[in-house]
């Protein structure tokens, strides 16, 4: 899921060790069309789930010199570094886990229970199938096995909002508190 075509795929090999090395993790990367040039998309975060604009800089010099000497894309593209955003695409097992108990949309390369689409609140992890309450069908749990599906993306609540604005203020607090140690500037 963290690529859709085989070229994502080649690019996500030649990059998820510049992304690691760089302190960061490949969330997903799409290498995209467009009228006149491609866009290679790059979503990625720190292990602990933040992303800065300072990061996205720094991970873009770093693939940026990768890409440059491998020369992997016939022709002109742009290079766009991001954060997954709050409304995040869930692309790695973790990201489930992590995500639990927060509305997701799902969409499976096959039919499961007689459809493809899921939508409801993710209830974990079991054996590495994902369990989703599935909406307006109180009191049932779909198991789907991670390999089928193909695209998972939070859904914008309220309660995600929320979340999204807690971690913020932590973080602040917590940068705030590490500048208190360091004493005032001299």
């Amino acid at each position: 899921m963290r690529g859709k075509t085989s070229e994502d795929r080649h690019l996500i090999d030649l990059l998820d060790s510049v992304v690691e090395a760089a302190g960061f993790e490949l969330v997903r990367l799409r290498l995209m069309s467009g009228t006149q040039t491609r866009r290679l998309q790059i979503m990625a975060e720190r292990p602990d789930g933040t992303m800065n604009v300072e990061g996205c800089a720094t991970l873009s010099r770093a693939v940026a010199e990768v890409m440059d000497a491998a020369d992997p894309i016939t022709g002109e593209y742009l290079l766009e570094v991001s954060s997954p955003g709050i409304d995040r695409p869930l692309t790695r097992l973790k990201d489930f886990e992590t995500y639990e108990g927060f509305e997701a949309r799902l969409e499976l390369d096959r039919l499961c229970e007689g459809r493809k689409r899921f939508k409801g609140q993710l209830a974990g992890l079991e054996d590495g199938h994902i369990a989703i309450n599935l909406d307006g069908e109180p009191d049932h749990t779909t198991l789907i096995p991670f390999d089928w599906v193909i695209e998972a993306k939070l859904v914008l609540t309220d309660e995600l909002m929320k979340r999204g604005a807690e971690e913020r203020v932590a973080r602040m607090t917590d940068q705030d508190l590490s500048e208190d140690e360091e004493g005032p500037d001299q």
